[in-house]
């Protein structure tokens, strides 16, 4: 296989840190050619710059911002010729119960987190059909498979990516176009790191739910299981493996909390098997 043939040319929204500034060093340090974004594009994207020289492009780029969105696929694809994977890494949470949590909080987490999201495919999505190739990386959670006290207008927003790539997924695969979501569990970035995380809200009944989660993300800051170096090989193997996953579970503790959910899904169906049946008209009516 050539160098140009196996070099690809990826763009990772949210790159300056966490899982995005990870997966970009990955990627540059095994030679592929990586456009590096994010709204803050200084400090360690600048750095990426100074060693990797002209395989990496960094640009300036809030995908809450259609112009932003519009013009930094425009200049990827002039400078580097095309983007064969559009990694969709930006976004962050919020911890608190839903009725603490305030729309000036949750609504700009919402327009980052999936709004963004279907910016930037939407974006890449016509010239990856011209080529009948191309593959988009969705950055999910396990919060986007099960949902959890405290976070749930975070899995609010990680569910409808769920549901928006799962429907892509099949929309553009005849296209030659592939879709993977990435799952993960708890990993050591700094998501929880954030100073305005909580909620600013805080209601006391909500202390026994809600308010173990906020005790979560206080003190688990740091110690979480995940390693993200592996987490990003790992995405980096899915996307170049034979057969991609649709989903991508990250970290042990995800297979548990899944299989679960499923489990009490399963029991609820067959408990109401027959009032589910019911709903429908009589046979012949």
């Amino acid at each position: 296989m050539s160098e140009q043939a196996r070099q690809q040319v990826w763009l990772i929204t949210g790159a300056s840190k966490g899982f995005g500034l990870d997966l970009a060093e990955t990627l540059l340090h095994t030679g592929h050619r990586v456009v590096a974004t994010a709204r803050r594009p200084e400090g360690n994207l600048a750095a990426l710059v100074e060693k990797y020289g002209e395989l990496v492009l960094v640009l300036e780029l809030d995908v809450t911002k259609s112009e932003q969105v519009d013009a930094a696929v425009a200049a990827a694809t002039q400078r580097l010729g095309r983007i064969d994977v559009l990694v969709n890494n930006a976004g962050y949470g919020m911890v608190g119960a839903i009725e603490e949590s305030d729309e000036r909080e949750y609504r700009p987490m919402f327009e980052a987190n999936v709004f963004g999201l279907i910016r930037m495919t939407q974006a890449v999505l016509p010239q990856m059909r011209a080529r009948k190739s191309g593959h988009i990386v969705n950055l999910s959670s396990i919060g986007g498979l099960v949902a959890t006290p405290g976070f749930g207008m975070y899995n609010g927003t990680k569910f409808a990516v769920e549901g928006i790539s799962e429907a892509l997924a099949a929309e553009v695969k005849p296209l030659g176009i592939t879709v993977t979501i990435v799952e993960p569990g708890p990993f050591r970035t700094d998501f929880l790191a954030r100073q305005d995380m909580p909620a600013s809200h805080h209601i006391a009944d909500y202390d026994q739910t809600a308010g173990k989660m906020r005790e979560y993300a206080e003190k688990q800051n740091g110690v979480q299981p995940g390693d993200p170096k592996r987490a990003v090989a790992a995405i980096v193997k899915a996307v170049e493996g034979e057969n991609p996953p649709l989903r991508l579970l990250l970290g042990a503790s995800t297979i548990p909390r899944l299989q679960g959910k499923i489990d009490a899904q399963l029991k609820d169906v067959a408990e109401w098997r027959e009032t589910t049946i019911g709903a429908d008209f009589p046979a012949g009516e």
